[in-house]
């Protein structure tokens, strides 16, 4: 049986994230907790808006209510790596060798490794920012679609046109799809070899949270009773695939996916508080964590693939041992 450590703080969890083997847990008021032999904490922000981790997951970059752009690694160093002045950083990203990419109202600014920044602005104002996994191309989720930028050449934005407002965007690990999360109750995706559109619909609430399989066949979705799953393994994505549905519970909304960092397996966090595990073959399920106090709003794996630290919007926070 899984065992639980609760780490009980006041306050909406924002991230979760393992830095040096240590589980951090960054909450909206700006201050980042942590569990190395006792609990301990940073304050990096007067409030914390947004947080992106890096691919090596070597440190969790920040975005906070004070215009500031920091980056807190393992031993508890910490960065500052943009001040924007008296503008809210609504979105940060992690990127490519060292670059970052954050959004202050319509503007997206790119900073590579050496310092140097790029600014790309936009009509309406940026909702949310994804690299791509391979090259140095970035997309910014906006109104009524997303654009693809080049930064690091002169090379033309790629507009990808869909009517409504996309607050959240994701890259498929293989970099051959874009998927954003809609203001209505959807997701929409774009086959980027060809532009092709994927409508992924019929979602009872808004879509806060998606995840990646480790393979990259598969993207979990929060916004239903159960995590929705779409199916990736084909060159057109999920159009014309009906999606799995793991973890249903009739009288719960999922609130936070997670997947495991080698297995098709998901961790599903609940509005209720609890968090169970489901297996993509067979849809086995592992009771993780019982109700608690809050819907869950952040989840993330160990690089040793043991244990999840979670977090909710009610502040009780813990971390999970899978192995017992």
């Amino acid at each position: 049986m899984p065992t639980v450590a609760p780490l009980d703080l006041e306050g909406h969890c924002i991230a979760t994230i393992f830095l040096g083997g240590v589980p951090h847990f960054a909450l909206a008021d700006g201050v980042v907790h942590r569990l190395d032999h006792g609990h301990k904490w940073t304050e990096l922000h007067d409030g914390l808006l947004s947080t992106a981790y890096d691919a090596a997951r070597s440190r969790l970059v920040t975005g906070g209510e004070d215009g500031k752009v920091r980056a807190i690694g393992a031993n508890d160093s910490v960065e500052t790596l943009a001040e924007a002045g008296r503008k809210w950083i609504t979105s940060v990203a992690s990127g490519p060798q060292g670059a970052i990419a954050f959004a202050t109202g319509k503007t997206a600014t790119v900073r590579f490794a050496d310092g140097k920044t790029r600014d790309f602005t936009h009509p309406r104002s940026v909702e949310g920012l994804a690299f791509a996994p391979k090259g140095m191309r970035f997309g910014v989720a906006r109104y009524n679609g997303a654009t693809l930028h080049f930064p690091a050449t002169e090379g033309k934005p790629v507009d990808l046109e869909w009517a409504g407002a996309h607050t959240g965007i994701t890259f498929s690990p293989d970099g051959n799809f874009l998927v954003t999360s809609m203001q209505e109750n959807a997701l929409h995706g774009w086959k980027l070899a060809d532009g092709k559109h994927m409508r992924m619909t019929g979602y009872p609430l808004k879509v806060k949270s998606m995840s990646w399989s480790a393979k990259g066949k598969w993207l979990a979705s929060s916004g239903a009773p159960a995590a929705i799953v779409w199916p990736f393994t084909g060159k057109d994505g999920p159009m014309g695939k009906a999606p799995l549905e793991l973890g249903t519970r009739g009288n719960a909304a999922v609130t936070c996916v997670a997947c495991h960092p080698s297995e098709d397996i998901v961790a599903i966090g609940y509005n209720d508080g609890m968090i169970i595990a489901a297996r993509f073959a067979d849809a086995k399920e592992v009771l993780l964590r019982r109700p608690g106090k809050g819907a869950i709003t952040a989840m993330a794996w160990d690089n040793d693939e043991k244990r999840i630290a979670f977090g909710s919007e009610a502040g009780d926070c813990g971390v999970i041992d899978i192995t017992g």
